[in-house]
């Protein structure tokens, strides 16, 4: 990551950009602006930015599309993204994270929350707990290089699933609530909805499930979820 924090703002409208801009700018980022996705993706390939903070609603491709189009490439595949939205409905929240996105926040947002999402976001896609190699049942997760391979097959994960898979890994047949996952793997003062927790886990799911360990991460009914090769 950069010295300073490279946020990519991308929103047509340009007062938002400079008004998120000016806020981030004085908490120590580096802002870089976009009004589309035809400019975000040029400043993506030059600037390479730590973290992408994009609009649902714009002309041409939407963010929704955009960032269905990052995570098919593998330069961007794991690159943290935010979604802002006016969009506030469950079901909106729900499709944009399994679009992709790794955080959600509606418009309007207080900057201060923001700014702790962006923090949380970026030390989840680059903090890790030890350098150790963690395998279980075939699936094998290395902090060090960031990799997961099951059955000898790589797995591409967001820095949200794989925060989370670590999280699962390092506590095998322990039972979590939502907001135990939470408050382990967001941090405890991150404004995240309980919710937010289950669509992760769903998308990690959907991940593992062509090697079956899906059925690693298991629901407890009415206590949470649980990490066990004990099916």
């Amino acid at each position: 990551m950069n010295s300073n924090p490279h946020i990519l703002i991308v929103d047509d409208e340009r007062a938002i950009r400079e008004m998120i801009s000016l806020a981030l700018t004085k908490e120590g980022f580096a802002c870089l602006e976009a009004a589309n996705a035809h400019e975000a993706e040029k400043l993506i390939q030059e600037e390479e930015p730590d973290l992408v903070l994009l609009d649902w609603m714009m002309p041409g491709v939407s963010g929704i599309d955009f960032v269905r189009r990052l995570r098919k490439s593998e330069p961007t595949r794991t690159m943290p993204i935010i979604m802002l939205t006016a969009k506030t409905g469950e079901q909106d929240k729900i499709q944009g994270l399994d679009t992709g996105a790794d955080d959600y926040l509606a418009k309007p947002f207080s900057t201060r929350e923001l700014i702790a999402r962006i923090r949380a976001l970026l030390r989840r896609s680059t903090t890790v707990d030890d350098t150790s190699v963690k395998s279980v049942a075939g699936l094998t997760l290395d902090e060090a290089t960031h990799r997961v391979k099951a059955d000898d097959h790589f797995i591409e994960l967001g820095p949200t699933e794989f925060k989370l898979l670590n999280f699962f890994m390092q506590n095998p047949e322990r039972v979590f609530s939502r907001e135990q996952v939470l408050n382990h793997v967001w941090g405890e003062r991150v404004y995240v909805e309980d919710r937010t927790v289950d669509v992760h886990i769903r998308r990690l799911r959907k991940e593992l499930e062509p090697t079956g360990h899906d059925k690693l991460i298991q629901t407890v009914r009415g206590a949470g979820y649980r990490f066990s090769k004990i099916v």
